[in-house]
């Protein structure tokens, strides 16, 4: 009789083994899933139609209504172009745009979209020189 108790552990713990390891693989993958979930960046192309093409235009030309109404830049334009530095452009859209009265002209985005996300932003804007 002292074996069939035994017997029994053995069996329990083979069978309860597969499930703590399928558990485990599960927690695991959805770890992993989560991750990449967290550092996904979405495309230049998509986060300009998102974010910015409302008032800077799909062709960056800035002239949406609400481009015109903020007199958006056209990048488009080589002067404009070599006018801006990546780092402004960054900080531009990093912290947001204000005019000297302290009125916000552009939305900052440093909450919405990662550092990596804003610099792709930065050369994507640079495609539309003429």
């Amino acid at each position: 009789m002292h074996s069939q108790p035994h017997a029994k552990v053995a069996y329990s713990a083979r069978n309860s083994s597969p499930m703590k390891k399928s558990t485990a693989l599960l927690f695991s993958s959805l770890v992993i899933a989560g991750a990449a979930a967290v550092s996904f960046a979405a495309p230049a192309g998509e986060n300009w139609e998102n974010h910015c093409a409302k008032c800077h235009g799909a062709d960056g030309k800035g002239q949406t209504k609400a481009g015109k109404k903020l007199q958006a830049k056209d990048y488009t334009n080589a002067k404009v172009q070599a006018e801006m530095k990546d780092a402004d452009m960054i900080k531009a859209t990093t912290d947001g745009v204000f005019d000297k009265a302290g009125k916000e002209r552009m939305k900052a985005y440093k909450d919405e979209l990662s550092a990596d996300e804003i610099k792709a932003l930065v050369a994507y804007i640079r495609k539309f020189k003429a």
